[in-house]
């Protein structure tokens, strides 16, 4: 089945959106919506009136009101043009699941297998400008086998046009090459060479055009003409996994907060696992009557959903709370969310251990930071200094220590920078100073030769190849000693202490 999308253009949304907001929807008035630009305030907006007057968007507002002095303007506000497209998308839905917009002005839909449902494609057609115009809003809407071609119709073509499919290629080559959704300076270029539509362009050498009027001309052509996929995207919004209560009388113990926490964690748990994700960040609002807000936030070291964990987190941070006369509304929000799929229990309420240090973590993360919490990770160097790395335990997994263990003698438990040991030079020494004290060899094992990485210049190491043992004493220290042979001076060095 060929694809068939519609590309909905709404000429003057913005314009029509702030009337309908009003209440004026129908009005004749010329208007427009008016925003800072340049320095200057310019037409962000004008609805079909306006525009018949010969006024456009972008023109000077002094220009303006002399061309129209009955021009009524009000001040563009994006925030909720942006809201109010989103929720035109979301209406859109009922013709069709997949609903995107493109730029400002257009709405999309893929309409593949769904015309027949409304009576054809054409009638489907005008059951959707039917709807909008039943919202005071201007609509232009056409079909086509691809979003690109489809858009160039509603913008550039008869309001109405339903393209054949696989006709696409006649059904836009009559339409100007803005019709492509090109850059004006792009434009402008083509139509000084003679392009002034699409169907000269489509025959013409691909290099040189790529060449002189960029890539991106080519791939709008090809988007339009379904030589390149444009698939259209949904703008779905993400969830708003959020929970809030309103207390009838205000609270101000611990207790009764905790209370009210529990009812929420219940709910957004719910919310969260309806959509297989954990949260990594929540915050607790409190709002006291005097209309003051505190704040309470955890962080976890994993993904999580489970209520209990998730409380036992709260309880310090709840008792530094300061109520004031009372608290009369509480909100649980989860600003951080990862993905969670639900996890294959061998018995059911057992605990791993990953699930046990994640906990241990999350408790330490917020009660010095998660930036302080952090675990070694081996590394590849046989270097001893270089051999591991910190991270941050709350995003980093444990390393897998077995491998590396499993091909080397053991290390010591405590490494630091070598210290001088007072010893003659040749075999393990069966006396020596270290730190001030005098030890007695008991046993040594050893030796272990490690060798400097050619590519790595350290200092410590230019004295060349070491001869590791590893020394039991008499005394109790069990150290890490080695020597420097090729060295000038061969001379004993500490490097660790077992335990």
């Amino acid at each position: 089945m060929p694809r068939r999308i519609i590309a909905i253009a709404l000429p003057w949304l913005l314009a029509e959106h702030r009337l309908r907001a009003e209440g004026q929807v129908g009005l004749a008035t010329p208007f427009a919506v008016v925003s800072q630009a340049g320095g200057a305030l310019r037409l962000a907006g004008v609805n079909a009136a306006a525009g018949a007057a010969g006024l456009s968007p972008g023109m000077a507002l002094p220009d303006a009101r002399a061309i129209c002095p009955d021009l009524l303007t009000r001040t563009d506000v994006p925030e909720r043009r942006a809201v109010f497209l989103a929720a035109l998308t979301r209406w859109a839905e009922r013709f069709s699941p997949l609903v995107g917009t493109d730029r400002a002005d257009a709405l999309v839909l893929d309409a593949t297998g769904a015309a027949h449902l409304f009576g054809g494609e054409s009638a489907m057609l005008a059951a959707l400008t039917e709807a909008l115009a039943g919202h005071g809003l201007t609509a232009r809407a056409a079909m086509a086998d691809t979003k690109g071609a489809a858009w160039a119709l509603a913008h550039h073509g008869t309001a109405g046009t339903v393209a054949p499919p696989g006709r696409t290629r006649q059904a836009i080559g009559d339409l100007p090459v803005t019709a492509l959704r090109l850059e004006a300076d792009t434009a402008d270029a083509l139509a000084r060479v003679g392009l002034t539509t699409i169907e000269p362009l489509t025959r013409m050498p691909r290099g040189g055009l790529a060449r002189r009027f960029g890539l991106d001309a080519m791939r709008r052509l090809d988007q339009a003409l379904g030589a390149e996929p444009e698939p259209v995207a949904p703008d779905r919004p993400l969830p708003a996994f959020a929970a809030r209560m309103t207390l009838p009388e205000p609270i101000g113990l611990v207790d009764d907060v905790m209370a009210g926490l529990d009812r929420l964690l219940e709910r957004l748990c719910v919310r969260l696992a309806e959509h297989h994700m954990g949260a990594r960040r929540l915050v607790l609002t409190v709002r006291r009557v005097d209309g003051a807000a505190q704040r309470a936030e955890i962080g976890l070291a994993q993904p999580g959903r489970d209520p209990m964990r998730l409380r036992a987190l709260f309880e310090p941070k709840v008792a530094g709370i300061e109520a004031g006369f009372g608290i009369d509304a509480l909100r649980l929000a989860a600003p951080d969310v990862e993905t969670l799929r639900p996890a294959q229990l061998t018995q059911a309420h057992r605990e791993t251990e990953a699930a046990r240090l994640a906990d241990l973590v999350s408790r330490l993360g917020n009660r010095v930071g998660f930036e302080r919490v952090t675990r070694l990770l081996p590394a590849e160097s046989h270097i001893p200094e270089r051999a591991q790395t910190h991270a941050t335990a709350a995003h980093s997994d444990p390393g897998d220590w077995r491998g590396i263990t499993a091909l080397r003698p053991p290390r010591p438990i405590t490494l630091f920078r070598p210290e001088p040991v007072t010893a003659p030079p040749g075999p393990p020494p069966q006396q020596f100073t270290w730190r001030g004290q005098r030890l007695t060899t008991r046993t040594a094992l050893g030796p272990e030769r490690l060798a400097p990485e050619w590519w790595w210049d350290d200092p410590d190491w230019r004295a060349g190849p070491r001869d590791y043992w590893r020394i039991a004493t008499r005394e109790g220290p069990r150290l890490w000693l080695f020597q420097t042979p090729a060295a000038p001076r061969p001379a004993w060095y500490a490097h660790g202490t077992f335990a």
